[in-house]
């Protein structure tokens, strides 16, 4: 499974792409609006960054506009009727779209139909709203597979790691979440534990590590059974 990160901000983008753990990046106009940063700046050293795909959303509401935004960006588009009719001209353009605000099975097969590259069910938000998220990734998934469709599934609106495991295990393709969660799934308290004990342990026993070149380095020899 792709992870994605769901973020604008370049800092954290680096301290995850560093790390070799990230796959690529979604924003939307909120995360966009929260840097305070020229758009096209912003989005140039994103793209500076991250190998991977980078979703940027339009913000038309008609198809027009979406299209014209669309060419512009080659981005994201809100599952409406004129986003469907926008990503069905992308599509057939070649250029790579992700259907957002999906909440139901039924939206996720429409954009597929569309041609959509993605389709992005906000699991968080329908556990918001008392229905469970993750169903909708099931059945979506399920429905995909029977007919052999190529869009890809992104869940969005991880809340927690819990749900990108969850999400991994139904074989969802991607999982797109906010630094703060991606944070939490490098931490473990027992790996806090077991590091602190071994650096305890080691500063009693006043070991030292070797300088560098120091260490002479011969072959092992290699010992045959018959």
């Amino acid at each position: 499974m792709k992870i994605f990160l769901d973020t604008a901000n370049v800092s954290s983008i680096k301290t995850f792409a560093d790390m070799g753990v990230l796959d690529g990046i979604t924003t939307n106009p909120t995360l966009i609006a929260k840097e305070n940063r020229d758009f096209l700046e912003l989005v140039s050293e994103i793209l500076e960054i991250v190998q991977g795909p980078v979703n940027l959303e339009v913000v038309s509401q008609n198809t027009e506009g979406m299209l014209r935004e669309a060419h512009n960006l080659a981005s994201l588009s809100p599952m409406t009727s004129a986003g469907l009719v926008a990503v069905k001209t992308l599509s057939k353009e070649g250029i790579n779209t992700n259907v957002t605000l999906v909440f139901s099975p039924n939206q996720a097969l429409l954009a597929a139909k569309a041609g959509a590259t993605y389709v992005s069910p906000f699991i968080g938000r329908l556990d918001d709203a008392g229905h469970e998220g993750m169903k909708v990734i099931e059945d979506t998934l399920q429905i995909y597979r029977n007919y052999e469709i190529e869009t890809q599934v992104l869940v969005a609106s991880i809340r927690h790691p819990v749900h990108v495991v969850d999400a991994a295990k139904l074989g969802a393709h991607v999982a797109t979440m906010p630094p703060d969660v991606l944070e939490k799934m490098v931490k473990h308290p027992l790996t806090d534990i077991g590091l602190k004990r071994f650096l305890d342990d080691w500063q009693k026993a006043g070991l030292k590590l070797p300088e560098r070149g120091t260490l002479a380095t011969k072959p092992r020899p290699l010992v045959q059974r018959a």
